[in-house]
């Protein structure tokens, strides 16, 4: 299952690979876990130059060596660094870290000091030279849209990144259909929540699994495929080994029936909507 990443961007897997904390983990086991998934078409790899102070970007490059045109590649400038000068500085750190002359998507990671319209410029501008593809936000709220929309004007903004798991749907309330309608990808972050996933045994664990179970799909995978149900929606779940990213993918071939889908919107109701935008 693929997705346009933003309007008029490629097609990408609806599926792809997180890397937030990569680098506490074995080295070794991340990288083939990354090199596993562009095998089974996990190209989107998601990094940023907060993780690990730029060593999770140095882990992606080396995993992605040779491979680069394999990959649909990812990261985040500080809100602290982006200003016009700061932006482009960070982007050229990372560009070194990952060992690449290009990044597909650069995001503001979230929110910060720095007046958007500062930001957006040093985008443009490394956008214009190609050392970016796209650029993006993160963690932005309806209004936080609204405001990036009128500084950057239509067609420009690629991708919004923000916190979206089966436990926390606050997105699906405005932040979606603004995204819907203006063209922007909305990428989710944590989509198995932060170490909090249903348990097998719990009620909401059993949904799962018996929709798993008629599909020959595991908990995750049906969650997975929840999640990107809707076009232009994306996930990044973080694989620490193989046979995790291998689970993951299979998220791309599972199609969850209307019955699958209402059981799922029953065991985890989207709640009111949040006077915040939920994040990590």
């Amino acid at each position: 299952m693929k997705h346009a990443f933003g309007r008029g961007g490629p097609q990408i897997a609806a599926i792809g690979q997180g890397t937030w904390y990569i680098e506490q983990g074995d080295k070794r086991s991340a990288m083939a876990a990354l090199r596993r998934g562009l095998d089974l078409g996990l190209s989107h790899i998601d990094t940023a130059e907060m993780y690990g102070d730029g060593r999770s970007e140095e882990i992606v490059g080396e995993a992605i060596a040779g491979r680069r045109d394999d990959a649909f590649l990812v990261s985040k400038v500080l809100p602290h660094n982006a200003s016009k000068s700061g932006t482009r500085a960070a982007c050229e750190r990372s560009l070194r870290y990952l060992k690449t002359d290009r990044l597909d998507c650069y995001l503001l990671h979230w929110r910060g000091p720095h007046p958007l319209a500062e930001t957006f410029a040093a985008f443009e501008a490394l956008k214009a030279e190609g050392k970016i593809l796209s650029w993006g936000v993160s963690n932005f709220d309806v209004d936080d849209l609204d405001e990036a929309l009128s500084v950057a004007g239509p067609g420009a903004i690629a991708c919004n990144q923000v916190l979206y798991h089966l436990r926390e749907r606050a997105i699906e309330h405005a932040v979606i259909p603004w995204c819907e309608r203006n063209g922007v990808a909305v990428t989710a972050y944590s989509p198995f929540g932060h170490a909090d996933f249903p348990s097998p045994g719990s009620a909401e664990g059993r949904v799962l699994g018996e929709i798993g179970a008629a599909h020959g799909a595991t908990a995750r995978q049906v969650a997975l495929a929840f999640l990107t149900r809707r076009p232009g929606v994306f996930a990044i779940p973080k694989a620490a080994g193989t046979a995790h990213v291998e689970d993951n993918a299979g998220a791309l071939h599972l199609a969850l029936t209307e019955d699958d889908l209402a059981r799922i919107e029953a065991a985890f109701p989207r709640g009111p909507k949040p006077r915040s935008l939920p994040m990590l």
